[in-house]
């Protein structure tokens, strides 16, 4: 981007800012300019980025507007946002071990590139199971009880989970459901991954789990 493309990027901002600020408080161009002792026609072209103005001219303004002059500058050249937003119904339903066992796994953040950081469940068990899956997987696991009652295994010792419990572990060491207290269940589960592991090398390593060992939840 050249000097004048910033430029103009700069003017558009300000203009938009300073317009925004000016609606917000219900003034006109003419009560703005009054006070600024500016030209009404002046604080038309900044708003509209129709000319650049001195940093005496933006201090009068925003006196003004009765804002500093950093909030004009404040969201200036921030970067675009890139979040990924998962509305409440849109939730990606994936099969995992436990599905077959009354396990319901809604996947709330996906598409993170070819290496994965992290991935968080909300895991509904709707009934009692006198069978429950064991899981091995990298990494660490944290879990977050939003309803029901569950004892939750790991390693040799167990955990009874309440709505506004939180359990975190390392998740190579074998876990999972002991006993179902109080069905429905609903916890959020969230595996972050150790940063040094690819997908394609976690991915093989399930693969030769699922051929004599434990697999991954």
């Amino acid at each position: 981007m050249n000097e004048h493309e910033q430029s103009g990027m700069l003017e558009r901002h300000l203009g938009s800012t300073i317009r925004r600020a000016r609606l917000q408080q219900g003034l006109t161009i003419a009560d703005v300019s009054a006070r600024a002792g500016i030209s009404g026609g002046m604080l038309s072209r900044i708003e509209n980025a129709q000319t650049a103005t001195s940093l005496d001219t933006l201090a009068r303004v925003s006196q003004a507007l009765g804002v500093s002059m950093s909030a004009l500058f404040r969201d200036y050249d921030m970067p675009q946002g890139n979040a990924q937003l998962v509305r409440k119904d849109e939730a990606m339903e994936v099969v995992r071990r436990g599905s077959k066992l009354g396990h319901t796994y809604h996947l709330l953040a996906y598409d993170q590139g070819p290496t994965k950081v992290f991935d968080p469940f909300l895991i509904t068990i709707d009934h009692e199971s006198e069978r429950f899956p064991s899981f091995e997987h990298p990494g660490t696991e944290f879990i977050y009880m939003l309803g029901g009652k569950i004892e939750y295994r790991h390693g040799n010792s167990t955990y009874v989970l309440s709505p506004g419990d939180a359990l975190t572990f390392r998740g190579e060491i074998p876990h999972g459901p002991e006993n179902l207290l109080e069905c429905p269940i609903t916890f959020l589960s969230v595996i972050i991954y150790p940063p040094e592991e690819s997908l394609e090398a976690r991915e093989a390593r399930f693969d030769d789990r699922g051929k004599g060992g434990k697999a991954a939840d």
